[in-house]
């Protein structure tokens, strides 16, 4: 390891232990590194601005945020709320599977697991509170349920993903569908045991007359999956196009269709977006810098010739970064995760013949496990914070969904045409 790669190890460490922002972290690495390498500093704000400049698919992550938070408003949440509880009908723990299927439903809207807890995941604990639900279960389902969103298109990790493996976003997305759909049906059957063990209540009885209503309300909602993912597929429209067309349909539907937004509204939401999507943009600007050090130092092709020179297996190497990527969760931003340490292993990856696509949903699906997992799962302290329950409880009780998570991870590790069968019907694989 060179001195100026030391110093910016170094630096990126300290900056972590201090709880320092990572993204500033990244930024004072780069500082650092090019002061004792003797560089110009000017290059952090060329590799940054070019990042954004170079780069058409990132435009993508702003729009998809926008739509997030349009449609998390409290009506369009709701509406989703009460359809899926249709779905759930009378089942024993209805609202534990109500809180899984509106999720799966919720993320082909939002494709944030931090929009569906913060937003979707209100409502559904309030629910199951007033229903005698355990708090602490409560928090627990949602955090797990709310991970589906990143992994079900659209997803703002799998674009950024797609920028920086080069890979194609319908494919990652059409990729996603299994995997998500999976986690769903994993969740459900723990959801079955845990109500059946410990006498959750049934659900309501259906009126369908009632249903039916709550169905043809939610219809302009439920489309915007269809809308977007038809226009990728069909050659209409590019990924970024369709994150333009996402948020101007949801704003029309929450304004027109469901009178659920003002002016006061619409600016609560800009003024979210704009904060939501400063963030993003100073990590992925500070991690292009730090991929170019990564580069120059040669960093990624010495981690990639002692990968290779310890196994040359395709199922050692896939266990490996799983395990990396499953400790890592435990005590880091998935941002940090994928934009410093991804791009160090997908080199690797594609070396070993692994599928970029295929890859890609094996460490995104990784990366969501670690915002449910304790010490530092972002989901379990946002569902606890806004429930009032105790942290403590939350993170014993999330331990059974952590293992459906890991279940449905070694499936697609291992058996790659659950991530691969809809890309390759579709020719995108």
């Amino acid at each position: 390891m060179s001195f100026p790669l030391f110093v910016t190890l170094f630096v990126f460490i300290l900056i972590f232990f201090l709880r320092m922002p990572i993204a500033f972290g990244m930024l004072a690495s780069a500082v650092f590194y090019l002061l004792v390498k003797g560089g110009d500093l000017s290059l952090v704000v060329n590799q940054v601005m070019n990042t954004y400049y170079t780069n058409y698919v990132i435009v993508s992550v702003p729009l998809f945020i926008f739509t997030a938070n349009i449609m998390n408003t409290g009506k369009v949440t709701d509406l989703i709320f009460k359809f899926a509880g249709g779905l759930a009908g009378r089942t024993r723990g209805a609202l534990g599977h109500v809180n899984v299927i509106a999720s799966l439903l919720f993320s082909g809207m939002t494709g944030s697991a931090i929009a569906d807890a913060a937003g979707l995941g209100k409502i559904e604990i309030e629910a199951m509170r007033d229903a005698g639900y355990d708090m602490e279960f409560s928090c627990a389902i949602t955090a797990a349920s709310a991970t589906i969103g990143p992994i079900f298109p659209p997803s703002i990790p799998l674009v950024i993903y797609a920028m920086l493996s080069s890979t194609s976003v319908g494919a990652l997305f059409l990729g996603g569908m299994i995997p998500a759909i999976l986690l769903a049906i994993f969740l459900m059957i723990y959801v079955a045991i845990a109500s059946a063990k410990r006498k959750y209540p049934r659900g309501e009885k259906i009126v369908w007359r009632t249903f039916l209503i709550f169905s043809i309300k939610a219809i302009p909602a439920l489309l915007t999956p269809v809308i977007l993912l038809v226009g990728i597929y069909t050659g209409v429209m590019t990924p970024t196009e369709a994150g333009a067309i996402a948020g101007l349909y949801a704003l029309a539907i929450s304004v027109l269709a469901y009178r659920a937004m003002g002016w006061r509204d619409l600016y609560g939401v800009i003024k979210t977006t704009v904060k939501d999507v400063g963030a993003t943009s100073i990590m992925i600007g500070a991690a292009t810098i730090i991929s170019y050090i990564v580069a120059r130092e040669q960093l990624a092709a010495n981690i990639g010739n002692w990968i290779l020179g310890f196994t040359t297996s395709k199922t050692s190497f896939l266990l490996l970064v799983n395990i990396v990527i499953l400790v890592l969760g435990m005590f880091m931003d998935t941002s940090t995760i994928q934009l410093v340490f991804v791009p160090i292993m997908i080199p690797v990856a594609a070396a070993m013949g692994i599928d970029m696509i295929h890859f890609g949903l094996i460490v995104t699906f990784n990366m969501m496990v670690g915002l449910s997992t304790p010490p530092f799962g972002m989901l379990l302290f946002i569902t606890s914070g806004i429930s009032n329950t105790p942290l403590k409880g939350v993170m014993k009780e999330i331990i059974w969904p952590i293992i459906a998570m890991l279940t449905v991870l070694v499936i697609i590790t291992y058996i790659p045409s659950v991530t691969l069968f809809l890309p390759r019907m579709a020719g995108l694989a």
